[in-house]
């Protein structure tokens, strides 16, 4: 978490609301209903940097009976993510 800003938000594209904002709530998602999961696994499959936004192409398993594919964006500002949008494949 030390990478993310105090008041970072996640949108689930295409929601122009945020899913999770602050920190905490962020830690507290992943850390009660994601970092359990002991089976989850996500391969980086590519990444793309341009100027302050990082575009990652993930495969995610663990979560679901079959593996899916999602790309994530981050926005950073100051040394730390700001924004975060997730695409889903599906």
């Amino acid at each position: 978490m030390a990478f993310y800003a105090d008041d970072v938000k996640l949108y689930r594209v295409p929601s122009t609301q945020p899913a999770i904002e602050g920190k905490a709530a962020f830690a507290a998602f992943y850390g009660e209903q994601r970092f359990t999961l002991p089976a989850l696994h996500a391969e980086l499959v590519n990444r793309i940097v341009v100027g302050n936004k990082v575009i990652d192409h993930e495969r995610v398993s663990g979560i679901r009976d079959q593996p899916f594919e999602v790309a994530v964006a981050y926005e950073v500002a100051d040394g730390l993510i700001r924004s975060v949008w997730s695409f889903a494949a599906e």
